[in-house]
């Protein structure tokens, strides 16, 4: 899952202090979710999947279909 963050962020040109401002928190916490040290909260992962335009499931790697 973290993983699949990574390369949505970096195909889409972001760097974490972007996605961060999206989300409205640090970048050093938006880090966090993408290294796996934090979890990330039901209410985060579902404004990347929207803000990414793709599924929780694509996310959370349940599924290869974006």
């Amino acid at each position: 899952m973290y993983k699949r963050l990574r390369d949505l962020r970096e195909d889409s040109d972001l760097t974490q202090k972007a996605v961060a401002a999206v989300l409205g928190m640090s970048q050093t916490g938006y880090s966090k979710y993408e290294t796996g040290e934090n979890d990330i909260p039901t209410s985060v992962l579902l404004k990347l999947a929207d803000y990414y335009k793709t599924s929780v499931d694509y996310i959370l790697g349940r599924t290869d279909r974006k």
